[in-house]
């Protein structure tokens, strides 16, 4: 069961007001995923979750694989059941992560072999066994098995990839059986606007009920990550769900928005929160910095979430220079809440016809009590 609803369009931009359902329940569109990597979204409840407004996470297929693994969570019910979370589940295929954390993996046309990070034992991630680990999982969303590219890598390097990603991704569609489960496409084509044409062009006549842009947030200046997505949204088709991964901070999510671009992934706000920077509609703020040592004020005065209403930066700041496991809970709850609030405004926006031209402050230190 797979369905993607433009509501709206907006008056002033790009952007889309939509619904995506799935047999786990429905999603608004455009929508922030918090990234579970490993059955969880670190420090928070399904319950927390929930409480913050998200409508479906993100988890790993790289890292679930090797720990505990795809057969296991299978045996137990399923991802949904293992980790106790009704609402719908996106799982990318393991591609970046594979790149990412090994310097020496090996690519050929049967996929990359490389080393795990956790013991050292040697694998082959090739595109059948990443649509295995998925299917085992039993996401509502899963991703193709793709090569991304670095920022540096030359055209002719970039032209190989994005074939080679194209030919996996028709390995995919072939291997892909389980039903209630809806297959996405990756476009890639590194920094070349041509190559990013070319590979819309190839992933689209494979034909692919959702599209994602692949291969940006991955080390390149900000703004030709804005310039390359902006060039590759309209590339897509328009009647379906338009993902771009890995991205962003607040701002890039209101940007991007206004390309057409409908859903979104990063683990910015939780990373970000267990380090003690905290986004506040007054800007961001280091809970750290010693003028919060006696501030008896939330963290956001418009924030309702559990920790805005029971805590004040004084405690905060307490828990965070004392090591306490609490704090890297309440941050990363009240985080989650505001990347959520931050959608929701957008929704709001954008059903309003009111132009979206926001920006999040550029520091909320000035009103730190």
């Amino acid at each position: 069961m797979f369905e993607f609803e433009i509501q709206k369009k907006h008056m002033h931009s790009g952007a889309r007001l939509g619904t995506i359902t799935t047999s786990h329940g429905r999603i608004q569109t455009p929508a922030f995923m918090p990234v579970g990597t490993q059955a969880t979204v670190k420090a928070l409840s399904p319950e927390d979750l929930k409480n913050c407004g998200a409508e479906i996470i993100l988890g790993n297929t790289y890292h679930l694989y090797l720990r505990p693994g795809h057969k296991l969570i299978e045996q137990l019910g399923g991802l949904h059941r293992f980790m106790n979370w009704d609402r719908p589940i996106l799982t990318d295929s393991g591609g970046y992560q594979v790149f990412s954390l090994n310097d020496l993996a090996r690519v050929t046309e049967d996929g990359v072999t490389f080393r795990s990070h956790l013991d050292g034992s040697r694998h082959l991630l090739s595109p059948e066994l990443a649509i295995e680990i998925q299917q085992s999982l039993g996401a509502d969303i899963i991703m193709t098995f793709d090569e991304p590219t670095p920022p540096d890598a030359d055209e002719a390097q970039t032209l190989q990839s994005l074939e080679l990603s194209t030919r996996w991704a028709r390995r995919c569609q072939e291997a892909h059986t389980r039903k209630g489960q809806t297959l996405f496409g990756i476009v890639q084509g590194g920094m070349f606007k041509n190559l990013r044409n070319e590979s819309a062009r190839q992933i689209i006549d494979l034909g692919f009920k959702g599209y994602a842009i692949g291969g940006l947030s991955v080390g390149e200046e900000k703004a030709l990550m804005l310039e390359l997505a902006e060039h590759t949204a309209p590339l897509l088709p328009e009647n379906a769900p338009r993902y771009l991964m890995g991205v962003g901070t607040p701002d890039d999510l209101i940007d991007c928005v206004k390309m057409g671009i409908d859903m979104f992934d990063c683990v910015l706000p939780t990373r970000n929160a267990r380090n003690g920077t905290i986004y506040t509609s007054e800007g961001k703020l280091n809970i750290r910095n010693a003028r919060h040592r006696d501030s008896d004020r939330p963290l956001d005065p418009e924030c309702t979430c559990y920790t805005c209403k029971h805590y004040s930066r004084a405690y905060l700041r307490h828990l965070y220079m004392a090591d306490e496991i609490f704090a890297m809970r309440l941050n990363s709850l009240h985080n989650t809440a505001f990347f959520q609030k931050w959608m929701a405004d957008i929704r709001r926006a954008i059903a309003e016809d009111r132009p979206l031209d926001w920006r999040l402050p550029e520091s909320g230190e000035n009103n730190g009590g």
